[in-house]
């Protein structure tokens, strides 16, 4: 603040002016601060990651449950109290789930004054969640042989299943274990291995690898025609995500990436049901899109980022004919961006495109304009914008009233 004067002002009111000049000066450097840290370490996106914020929630409930269960043990009036807030507050189960039903008698089933018969005049019921843990066992599949005493050389026996690795040991449910346990909940193979040997079965990380390899080439025909499907759709999303991979002799992982294309129409009542695919690639370039769209004519609804807009460019022989479809919420961070940038300042131009946006209209209430026709509503907004950027132009810009 070289430009400060050496005296400060002695009357109130300049003083209070002055002062006054200070702290709206201090918000627009700490607004600008806040961006430059955003800009260099900040993440993509305005929101904080769900996965990170639940660790975090994670360890506070946990060591308040322990708080709790120490207090229980030392104060029964308090244990009893919560019993009845846990009963009330933890929803119903499932109706799918299947009922053991457990009934506890009192020792004595005769009266204790007269020795007659006790009979029921009511009952205590409650519900607990129950696990049963993992449990392999061993399919012995018999195919007796039968022969006939009185003639000769006739030997029936039924025929072998078909099964997914011939010779093989895993039953079709234990490679679809070791799949879904793999993708689905990230777990390693090599860990997967380590799992099986806590129940004393010795299966070496190579031959889950060879059935999870044997079962991907069984289902390729199913992917390529999922796929096929999806091509034939007027409007595809298409994004990729980054995904560790293990890197053998390097002590540490690399980044692979998993590229989806996805159909919903159900929020339109579209008359295709949803589907996506899924097809890892080692990059993110256009070369693996490329691959993954070939032939694709249709709309394609993605992100900002570079690849979408080499795969269509007119200048590549392997261009795609597809149009171009931009994400309202990565063109949404721009507005915030301008918003941040032009605090304490108004910015009606960033606030109108952010009040009507998606993400920004979905809790609210429907307007006037919401229940307008469609093409109505367009309109409207666009005369909105029309107007409001005139004004912060203030070039006396006309537009329709």
């Amino acid at each position: 603040m070289s430009d400060l004067p050496d005296e400060l002002p002695s009357d109130p009111a300049e003083l209070r002016a002055f002062a006054a000049a200070l702290l709206d000066r201090c918000a627009r450097l700490e607004r600008l601060l806040k961006l430059a840290k955003d800009a260099q370490f900040g993440r993509s996106s305005e929101k904080l990651d769900a996965d990170q914020l639940k660790l975090v929630l994670e360890d506070i409930e946990e060591a308040v449950a322990a708080l709790e269960a120490a207090e229980d043990r030392a104060n029964p009036r308090v244990y009893e109290k919560r019993t009845v807030a846990r009963r009330t507050n933890r929803g119903q189960l499932p109706e799918h789930l299947p009922r053991i039903v457990e009934t506890l008698m009192p020792a004595e089933t005769c009266c204790p004054s007269c020795k007659g018969d006790l009979f029921e005049i009511g009952r205590n019921e409650s519900q607990r969640l129950d696990v049963v843990p993992a449990q392999y066992r061993v399919i012995v599949t018999r195919r007796p042989k039968l022969a006939c005493r009185a003639c000769h050389g006739v030997v029936l026996q039924h025929a072998a299943p078909e099964r997914l690795i011939r010779g093989g040991l895993p039953t079709e449910r234990l490679v679809a274990h070791v799949i879904d346990a793999k993708y689905h909940w990230h777990l390693p193979l090599y860990r997967q291995a380590q799992m099986l040997a806590t129940h004393g079965i010795a299966l070496d990380r190579s031959t889950l690898t060879f059935w999870v390899g044997y079962a991907a080439q069984e289902l390729k025909p199913l992917w390529h025609r999922l796929r096929q499907l999806l091509l034939a759709s007027s409007k595809l999303c298409v994004d990729e995500t980054p995904a560790p991979v293990l890197d053998p002799g390097r002590g540490r992982t690399k980044t692979g990436y998993f590229w989806a294309l996805s159909r919903d129409d159900r929020p339109w009542a579209g008359p295709d049901p949803p589907g996506v695919v899924y097809a890892y690639a080692p990059g993110r370039g256009a070369v693996h899109g490329l691959r993954l769209l070939e032939g694709y004519r249709g709309i394609i609804h993605c992100d900002g980022y570079q690849a979408y807009k080499t795969m269509t460019r007119e200048t590549r022989a392997d261009a795609l004919s597809g149009t171009l479809a931009f994400c309202w919420s990565h063109l949404r961070r721009q507005f915030v961006k301008i918003e941040r940038e032009a605090a304490p300042a108004p910015a009606p131009v960033a606030r109108e495109a952010l009040s009507a946006s998606p993400s920004s209209t979905r809790s609210r209430k429907p307007s006037e304009a919401d229940r307008m026709p469609s093409a109505a509503r367009v309109d409207k907004r666009k005369r909105s914008f029309l107007r409001t950027y005139a004004v912060e132009r203030g070039d006396g810009m006309r537009c329709p009233p």
